[in-house]
């Protein structure tokens, strides 16, 4: 393989293996939270169209439209941003009770990218809710503690 060294010079070490890699058709390592560990809002761009990622946020949005046959539009937030949430009406049965009074969710599902709009198809939504009495309470504690 040629390479001009003009360019050789100005790459650094590690642009150099990225380059080399791709050259042969290797990706590199994933550079994104892989699950179970959740994807900040402000990630969401890294991962390719259709990888699987874990987002998790307060619910800002739950939207069911009449002309949406069934579909669950939901808007989470985190401390980073926003992300678009997708669930198809065969998700909502099983996440039911996560899905209406959920006020923090986990949602495991693949990112869909059409023009510049993200969304993530939800696969899987576990209410975390809890974690927010938790955080509540540690603050109470911790006041207590203070006195």
């Amino acid at each position: 393989m040629y390479f001009d060294t003009k360019v050789l010079k100005i790459l650094t070490c590690t642009s150099l293996l990225l380059f080399y890699f791709r050259s042969m058709n290797f990706e590199p390592p994933n550079r994104w939270p892989q699950p179970p560990a959740a994807l900040p809002n402000s990630m969401l761009d890294l991962p390719p169209n259709g990888a699987q990622v874990v987002v998790a946020g307060l619910v800002l949005v739950r939207q069911r439209p009449g002309t949406a046959n069934g579909v669950i539009f939901i808007t989470l937030e985190d401390e980073t941003g926003i992300c678009n949430v997708i669930v198809w009406r065969k998700l909502y049965e099983p996440y039911r009770r996560a899905i209406i009074s959920g006020r923090m969710l986990r949602i495991t599902g693949r990112i869909q990218r059409d023009g510049g709009v993200c969304h993530i198809i939800a696969k899987q939504i576990e209410d975390i809710s809890f974690m927010l009495d938790e955080l509540l309470q540690s603050q109470e504690r911790t006041a207590d503690e203070q006195h």
